[in-house]
């Protein structure tokens, strides 16, 4: 389990449930005041009970809401050191030309309408402050064939893409992170595959948030991060050779 004690502020989008949830706690364990928001007001008003955290209830996909959660963070407590832009969903079902347009859409409204909004709304603040990092939730399927659904799979090589991009854009100032969970049984996962899937440790992933906000590994920022496949120790160790050899990076290779 990583040492690193932290300080400051955590806005976790997603928090009221599955690694969202267990995000805000590791941070709060860690030592983090974390604000973390939801749609379900239930759910994420018992998360923040349990860690003595702020609730934010609204939609990723909704700048007004997006707004309104930074700067009630930043009212109650304090300027916000770290996004953990978590929110996310599958959505989708049957074959890709069955569900309504809006259906599949609205995978892309969260997944990465809902990412950039985050960014745009706390990168600001961050540049102005001079400190601050994100990090993104992304996924394997972003990457591997066969994976999941058209929607759920295009919507997360976007936002890897766009981690990337923004990490380039901000190097230096801001570092940006996106990370692969693996394959952690939620409530939006557990449905999708069987009991023998090969399913990830649930803490990898907190874990390895928990070190990126460390600043430990500020020098794989924009680098594609794995929570189980990954040593993020061993990684921050070759952080030269991993610049050097464009590793950690999905590319085409010819």
């Amino acid at each position: 389990m990583p040492s690193d004690r932290l300080q400051g502020v955590a806005l976790v989008t997603g928090g009221g449930r599955g690694i969202g949830a267990s995000i805000a706690r590791e941070l709060a364990e860690a030592g983090m005041r974390v604000a973390l928001s939801a749609r379900t007001a239930e759910q994420v008003e018992a998360v923040a009970r349990e860690i003595d955290g702020l609730a934010l209830v609204g939609d990723v996909s909704r700048a007004d809401d997006v707004e309104r959660w930074v700067r009630e963070t930043e009212e109650q407590l304090g300027p916000i050191d770290l996004l953990a832009a978590n929110a996310g969903t599958s959505g989708q079902g049957g074959a890709t030309w069955e569900p309504p347009v809006e259906s599949w859409w609205r995978i892309f409204e969260v997944n990465v309408l809902g990412v950039h909004l985050c960014c745009r709304a706390v990168v600001p603040h961050m540049l102005e402050r001079g400190s601050g990092r994100i990090v993104i939730t992304g996924s394997g399927a972003s990457y591997l064939p066969g994976s999941r659904n058209t929607a759920y799979s295009a919507s997360k090589a976007a936002v890897c893409r766009y981690g990337e991009t923004l990490a380039n854009e901000l190097r230096g100032r801001v570092p940006v992170f996106f990370f692969s969970p693996g394959l952690v049984r939620t409530e939006m996962s557990g449905s999708d595959f069987g009991d023998d899937a090969p399913w990830t440790p649930p803490e990898l992933a907190p874990r390895l948030v928990r070190v990126l906000a460390s600043g430990r590994a500020d020098r794989l920022a924009g680098r594609y991060l794995h929570a189980e496949h990954d040593d993020i120790e061993d990684l921050i160790r070759r952080a030269d050779e991993i610049e050097e050899q464009d590793l950690n990076a999905i590319r085409l290779r010819r």
